[in-house]
């Protein structure tokens, strides 16, 4: 699955999500401001790197461990997405959709654990090398654990 099939999946997602006011928006909008929240500099693929890189607590650690590894997602509290992606990123994420704050965070908390999970289980070299970057899911929990006791 190559970004472009992943990003349009998500857009569906929020588009049948629970959230009243992103049912009505149209893919191409979803899809475009999904794009450029989760997309990598080069534009080529997920930025999970990000996503990793911006873990701040132990609990958010094993969250994002569960995405990528197999079995169950576990799920995140939608005001942890922010701590995930940046504050900023939500707003202009938001902005791009046309909907409050709140109901982006809702969506993507929604969105993201099976979003990061397709990424990484159809790609699983993606997986691999995300893991390999931070020492494995032991790497991504000692780093976690670093930020959590900072």
């Amino acid at each position: 699955m190559d970004f472009g099939d992943l990003i349009k999946m998500g857009a569906s997602m929020i588009q049948n999500d629970s959230q009243e006011s992103t049912t009505s928006l149209s893919s191409d909008l979803i899809s475009n401001a999904l794009g450029s929240l989760l997309g990598s500099n080069d534009g080529e693929g997920l930025d999970l790197s990000s996503i990793v890189s911006n873990l701040t607590n132990g609990d958010l650690g094993e969250t994002v461990a569960s995405w990528i590894g197999s079995g169950e997602n576990k799920p995140i509290d939608p005001d942890a997405t922010a701590e995930l992606l940046g504050e900023d990123k939500i707003e202009e994420f938001a902005q791009n959709l046309g909907v409050d704050v709140e109901t982006a965070k809702k969506s993507l908390a929604e969105t993201l654990p099976n979003l990061v999970d397709q990424a990484t289980n159809e790609d699983e070299s993606l997986a691999s090398s995300l893991l390999e970057k931070v020492g494995g899911v032991d790497g991504l929990m000692d780093l976690a654990g670093k930020f959590f006791r900072s």
